[in-house]
Order: structure tokens, then C-alpha cells, then sequence
């Protein structure tokens, strides 16, 4: 591809021209090139406007005289081809302006519209994922109902061994570059320990609160990740956003709380483990933002990093910080350290439904296998959707999954028995969580609008 990088002269076409634009330093505002593919010998030619994309690039125009153009194949004399379009480069966007037109076009909306096709389409992926991750973990437990510690440690564990097994076959088809392994493990490394940290304290607490307090508890991740985002990125949020998310977090409060008796539970378990269950989803909160830091540090460059170089590498150091906190964490679920590989070969035994225990391990393997591979797909569209939008629209697609889990949980699902009856507020509590996800995602007009463009819209 011959570049081309003269000025615009008197007469000049638009399409001749390399226009470099480098913004201040911002995370979601990388360097942007309009680049023509086609460069040579031209006729007069076309207007072109490439209006800004919204928060991100500013405007840029470029006018020519207007007509078509021909370019000849080797830049000099000889058999002209006619050439009907010219391609340019915006990021790792391609735009292609038709020549022939002689007009203006404007891309912008159309790019906006895919974007927000793309990242709605992947909140539903990740709110499906989502409910089949809360039943099948609910079934799961069924077979291995004595083995909880056993299924956490094979996700844990088994996690690593298929991502870096994806890893590796992504490396080969060249999707996973050099680079993207080259890039400092310090980032992946307070991933992992984030995420050690966030489901040790998680399991502590969770072993005192009741199974309805901890959605209510839960709610406080959407706060974390808003003032993190704010703090870490510098991300500003409308007020629209912000009445959203708090509507957001409230529905699914009277959704889960209904009937259930969580406000008595809460004050049954005492401060202390609620507080202690609030800090296990900073955390986590916390784990979700360093993740899209690693995102924008890379859009920053140039470069892009793959979801699986993100997840394998904090599985990996997660793993790591397990098994330096498993006298821990072992006591917790009730499992002396010293009885540890007992506890694990049982367990092993229920989940393969062999030997002795095999009576007790109805559903097994196939539950936990379900659960294993439906929450491995769960956790890579939620880090797709963080790729694609922010920390914030992630965490309210997986919040968006739990009324729809409590409403599942009525049904004759097998091997549940008799189903649980809803909530008497689930119908109120799910109309005011659509209601905040609808106020999250109206977007004002573009001269009323003070937050910042870095926050996109569900």
C-alpha cells in the first residue's frame, strides 16, 4: 500500500491526503489515522466529511473538488483503471467513501449503531450465560452436596489447564501474537490475587449469611465498580446513568428480599460478616477494572490483547494464590487441612460416581460438568462485554441474570424437588430493575449530555 502524506493543495483531492491526529492522553482516545489505501495519479475527485465519532475523535474534514477519478496502476502512463471507491483507516476500523458520488457521506452513526448492536448483543449472551451459571451451580451442588470446597477447586484448577490449552491453540493460528505474551505479568498477577482474595473472603462470609442476604450484599459490587471506574479511570457518569444503576440495584433488593426473611438473616449473621461479604465484592470489583485498564493500556498503544492471554494468565496466578491460601480456605468449608486429601479424593469419587460414595452422587458427572463449562462461558462473554463497553455494563448484565434465576428456581427444574414459590415483590422488584436499565441506557441529546464519553450505554 503506497502512502501518501503531501498537503492539501489548491484543487487537491481529499483522498491524497494522510491525516495523523494524536489526542491528549485519555484512555478511550487512541491515536487516530485516516489513511487512503489508494494513492497515485488523480483526476479531480470527490468531497469527503468524516464527522467525529462521538467522545472519541475529533472532527475531521477533507473537501475536494467534487467528481470521479481514475488511477493508473503503475502511477504513470499507460491503461487507466477506474476506481470506484477509496478505503480508509480509522483505529482498526475500515471506511470506505464512494468516489463515483461526488458527496458527502457520514459514517459515524453507522459505526455507533454497530457498536451498540455488538454490545447489546453481547449483554444478552452474558445475562444467558449468567442464569445458566446460578441454576447449574444450584444444580451442581445436588450430586456434590457434601463436596462444595471439591467443585470450587475444580473450577479453580480446571480453568487454567483448558485456557491454556486455548491459549495455545490460538497462539498457532496466529490469533495470539508475541507481543501479547511478551506483556508485563504484573498486571495479570494483581488479577490473580484479586481474585484469590475476593472468593476467600467471599467463602468466609458465605459460610455464616443466609443464601438470600448475599444477592442483597452483592449489589454493593455495582457501587464499587462506579467509584473505581471514577477514581482509576476518571470515567463520568450522567445523571441518568447513575439514577439507573441505583434502580438497578434496588430491584433486584426487593426481587431477592421478598418473603425471604434476608433483613432478619442479616442481622442474625451480625456487622461484621456483611461488612466482611461488602470488602470480598470490592474485591472483585476491583479485579474487573484492573481488567479493563489492561484493555485501554493496550488500545493506548496500538495494540489489542487477547481474552484468553487475560484469562489464562490470572487463572494461573489466581491457582497460585488458592493453593497458598487452601489451610485457609479448607477450614472454612468445615475440612481440616490434615484431612484435605481425603476430602478431595472423595470428592473426586462422588463427581466421577464411582465406588463407594456413588450412590449419593446422583447427576454427577454431568451437573458439574454443566456447570463447569456453562460458568467458563459465563466468565469469557463477561470479559467480552468488559472488553467491548466498561467495568459498569458488564456488572449490570450479570446483575440482570439473578431475578431471572429466581424466577427459573419456581420451576420443576430435576433434582431440585418441589420448586420455591416467588417472592411476593418479584414482579415489583423486576419492573423496577428494566426501569433503571432503561435509564441507564437513554442517551440525551448530544448538548445536554455532561458525563463522559468513556461510559458506554447498555
Amino acid at each position: 500500500m503506497t502512502s501518501c502524506s503531501r498537503r492539501l493543495a489548491p484543487g487537491a483531492v481529499a483522498s491524497d491526503v494522510l491525516i495523523r491526529i494524536r489526542l491528549p492522553p485519555r484512555p478511550t482516545a487512541p491515536e487516530v489515522s485516516i489513511l487512503p489505501r489508494n494513492c497515485g495519479d488523480r483526476r479531480p475527485g470527490i468531497a469527503l466529511r468524516w464527522r467525529h465519532l462521538r467522545g472519541l475523535v475529533p472532527p475531521v474534514e477533507a473537501v475536494g473538488a467534487g467528481g470521479a477519478w481514475e488511477r493508473s496502476p503503475d502511477g504513470g502512463e499507460g491503461e487507466k483503471e477506474k476506481v470506484g471507491a477509496c478505503s480508509y483507516a480509522i483505529g482498526d476500523q475500515r471506511v470506505e467513501d464512494l468516489a463515483a458520488s461526488g458527496g458527502e457521506f457520514d459514517r459515524t452513526a453507522e459505526i455507533d449503531r454497530r457498536k451498540a448492536v455488538e454490545v447489546v448483543v453481547a449483554a444478552a449472551v452474558t445475562v444467558a450465560f449468567g442464569v445458566g451459571n446460578r441454576v447449574l451451580y444450584k444444580l451442581a451442588l445436588v450430586p456434590l452436596k457434601h463436596y462444595p470446597f471439591f467443585l470450587a477447586q475444580l473450577a479453580t484448577f480446571g480453568y487454567v489447564i483448558v485456557y491454556f490449552s486455548i491459549l495455545y491453540l490460538r497462539y498457532h493460528a496466529g490469533i495470539v501474537t508475541d507481543e501479547m505474551l511478551s506483556m508485563p505479568k504484573a498486571p495479570f498477577l494483581a488479577v490473580g490475587l484479586l481474585e484469590a482474595l475476593g472468593a476467600a473472603t467471599g467463602m468466609a462470609a458465605g459460610a455464616i449469611l443466609s443464601g438470600a442476604s448475599i444477592p442483597i450484599l452483592s449489589q454493593t459490587f455495582l457501587v464499587w465498580q462506579i467509584l473505581l471506574s471514577v477514581v482509576f479511570l476518571g470515567r463520568r457518569y450522567r445523571i441518568n446513568q447513575l439514577l439507573g444503576c441505583f434502580l438497578v440495584a434496588i430491584g433486584v433488593i426487593v426481587t431477592v428480599a421478598s418473603g425471604s426473611g434476608a433483613g432478619h438473616s442479616l442481622k442474625e449473621a451480625g456487622i461484621f460478616w456483611s461488612l466482611l461479604m461488602i470488602v470480598s465484592f470490592l474485591f472483585q470489583a476491583a479485579d474487573t477494572v484492573l481488567k479493563e485498564v489492561i484493555f485501554l493500556n493496550a488500545a493506548e498503544k496500538g495494540t489489542s490483547v487477547d481474552l484468553f492471554v487475560v484469562n489464562s494468565f490470572g487463572s494461573a496466578f489466581q491457582a497460585l494464590f488458592i493453593c497458598l491460601l487452601l489451610p485457609f480456605l479448607s477450614k472454612l468449608w468445615g475440612v481440616p487441612f490434615t484431612q484435605l486429601p481425603n476430602y478431595l479424593k472423595d470428592g473426586a469419587a462422588c463427581f466421577l460416581n464411582i465406588g463407594r460414595l456413588s450412590s449419593g452422587c446422583d447427576g454427577a458427572p454431568l451437573l458439574p460438568l454443566l456447570f463447569v463449562i456453562v460458568n467458563m462461558g459465563f466468565n469469557i462473554s463477561l470479559l467480552h462485554l468488559l472488553k467491548i463497553s466498561s467495568a459498569v455494563v458488564s456488572c449490570l448484565a450479570s446483575t440482570f441474570s439473578v431475578p431471572i434465576s429466581v424466577y427459573l428456581f419456581t420451576l420443576p427444574l430435576p433434582y431440585l424437588g418441589v420448586a420455591s414459590s416467588l417472592p411476593r415483590g418479584f414482579v415489583a422488584g423486576a419492573v423496577v430493575l428494566v426501569l433503571g436499565l432503561l435509564i441507564y441506557s437513554w442517551t440525551p441529546t448530544l448538548g445536554s449530555s455532561s458525563s463522559s464519553p468513556a461510559s458506554p450505554n447498555l
